[in-house]
Order: structure tokens, then sequence, then C-alpha cells
């Protein structure tokens, strides 16, 4: 980073390279978009009265997480990956992938990390492995990141070290084979934008390659009716972005009021800590 009396020049990493490819990967599919408010009021009640009882913030993040891979378990046909013109490849383990905020080499560097197998964990274990995947850095990475995560790493760094011609390759590869796309990028793709909205409602349009994205945006106060009675209420607005080639607008719809179901009533805070 060089200064002058001015401006101030800073690298364009490689790493934003490859997030420019994603997005014009996403481009290229036939997305159908949803807009859908949710109640959190609830929720956020429930982590509040955790951390008085145990000085523990539950992750939001984790939580949305925790309730999406609940609902597309149930509708699985969301995140499934088309395969030439005839086949549509399901897979049984649900890979979330989101972007992690971490320090590596002294720097603050989004990386994407995948929750895999996220239908067959519950709220506990995705949040303690975002906390550990947050936490990884310097010498105690070897220790604290798991060793398929640690391996999808160097994958990442291997991909933004190729000339971009290789990589157009690989961007091929990954809109026609789904076994590549479910094992390197995930399933589905979560994106945390809430905090750029600072207690407004706001919605974040992003674009992924994957069938399903999720994006977070602001959560807002404002007045709800609950039981025919006017309260202030906490409202999260989503972004939900499907791929129509795979998802249609009933299966799309279903998942929708599912996944606000099991949000609006706080699924799996109040047992985070019951074991199994």
């Amino acid at each position: 980073m060089a200064k002058t009396d001015s401006y101030t020049v800073e690298p364009f990493t490689r790493f934003r390279e490859i997030v420019i490819e994603s997005v014009e990967a996403g481009k290229k599919m036939n997305h159908v978009i949803g807009l859908p408010i949710y109640d959190v009021t609830k929720a956020r009640e429930l982590i509040r009265k955790h951390k008085e009882k145990t000085k523990e913030t539950i992750s939001f993040t984790s939580f949305i997480i925790n309730c999406l891979s609940k609902a597309v378990n149930e509708n699985k046909q969301l995140h499934g990956i088309r395969k030439g013109k005839r086949k549509v490849i399901i897979f049984d383990d649900i890979n979330i992938r989101m972007n992690i905020e971490r320090e590596l080499d002294g720097q603050k560097t989004a990386i994407m990390y995948i929750i895999r197998k996220a239908n067959e964990k519950g709220l506990r274990e995705i949040h303690d492995e975002i906390r550990r995947a947050q936490g990884a850095k310097g010498s105690a990475k070897k220790e604290t990141e798991p060793k398929k995560q640690k391996k999808s790493r160097k994958g990442q760094n291997l991909l933004i070290s190729l000339p971009k011609f290789i990589r157009r390759i690989i961007w091929w590869k990954l809109k026609h084979d789904p076994f590549f796309i479910q094992k390197n990028f995930g399933t589905v793709s979560v994106t945390t934008l809430g905090t750029m909205f600072k207690g407004r409602g706001g919605y974040a349009i992003t674009s992924s390659p994957q069938t399903l994205s999720i994006a977070l945006g602001g959560i807002e106060e404002r007045p709800g009716v609950v039981n025919k009675k006017i309260e202030i209420r906490e409202y999260l607005y989503m972004t939900v972005m499907f791929n129509h080639d795979v998802v249609d607008g009933a299966p799309a719809a279903r998942f929708l009021t599912r996944l606000g179901d099991l949000i609006e009533d706080g699924y799996g805070i109040s047992s985070i800590d019951d074991k199994k």
C-alpha cells in the first residue's frame, strides 16, 4: 500500500477477480428473485436470553443457516443442479457456501467457506464451526481448520493463481459438472450484508452460480400485528434467488413458507445446548 498527499493506492487482489468471475457466472442463469420479509422478533429475543444466561452470543447467520439447511432438506429440489438437457442431480448432502473474513498473513481477507453436510448438523455445530473458521489464523490454523476446509482453501488459492484463460475453462466446468460444483462451491450460498443497513430494512441483490442463493439484508423495527394487536416487531429483509431452470414457482413458494416458519419460530435456539 502506497500513500501520497491526496490518495491511497491499494492492490486489487486476485481474490477479487474470482469474486467478479463468480458473479458473472451467476448472471448467466435464469434467476427468479424472491424478496420475503420475516419476523425475527422471537429469534432475536431467544438469542439475547441465551447471552444473558451463558454470556455467549449466538451467531445470527448460524441461526439462519440452520433454518435454511432444514428447509432445503425438506425440499431438496431447491438445491438440485442441472446436468445436460434432460437431467437434474439432487444431492443428499447440503453444502452451504458462505464468505468468512479471516486474518491471513497479517491481513483480513474474505475467503469462501463451505459448511458441508449442513443438513446433518444442528445450530450448535454450525455456530461452533463458523467461529472456528473465523478464528483460524497464523500458526493456529492447522489446529482449528478442518482438513476438508483446508484442502478446499488450497484449491481456492490454486484457482486464484491460475491464468484467466484457464479459469474460464474451470467456470465452464462449473456450469456443466454438478459434482464439481457441489464439491468445490457448494449447492447453496449465503451472503450476509445486513450490517451495511445499520438498523434499517433493506435488500441486497447478489448473483451466484448456485441454484439457490440467499442474501441477508437489514433488520428493521416496525409495527406488526400479533394476535390482532399492533406491536413493534423486528423484521429481516431477505433476497432469495432460484435458478428457474431447476426450480418452479410452486416448490419455491413452499420452501419460502417453510423457511419463514422456522425463522419466525426461532428454530434450534432454545435447544442449542441439548445433547443429541
